[in-house]
């Protein structure tokens, strides 16, 4: 409880909850559990547009939003992607979030944090050395 009220990076605040859930009507939902909301009208609009929110499941990351809804978000898309999802071509892969600095980041041969192994210099490879 005292994690959501003080902390936005977990999924938001008491606070913004309350004003979405006050102002705000539920759009949709994407593959990773993040809820979407747009506002009922445009009474707190800087722009004329009606605001648009994510409340994210679990840790806040921008990366976490796929395509199709930072699109939505953005005013880039009119209709929200659970009416009107994005076409997808054969060779698209599936959105991933940013990984970095996770137990999922990737780590090349020789990282530290893969054992620190790396291959040794072949013949090619000569050292500095200072005159």
């Amino acid at each position: 409880m005292l994690k959501a009220i003080f902390t936005w990076w977990h999924g938001g605040t008491l606070g913004a909850k309350f004003h979405i859930k006050r102002r705000g009507v539920f759009v949709g939902q994407d593959e990773l559990g993040n809820k979407y909301y747009e506002a009922k009208d445009t009474s707190d609009s800087y722009d004329g547009r009606k605001r648009r929110w994510v409340i994210f499941n679990g840790y806040a990351e921008a990366s976490k939003v796929s395509p199709d809804w930072h699109g939505w978000l953005h005013h880039t898309f009119t209709e929200p992607p659970t009416t009107a999802p994005l076409p997808r071509k054969a060779w698209e892969q599936d959105h991933l979030p940013n990984l970095s600095g996770t137990r999922f980041a990737w780590r090349p041969k020789g990282s530290l944090t893969r054992g620190g192994e790396r291959p040794r210099a072949t013949g090619d490879y000569e050292a500095w050395k200072p005159d």
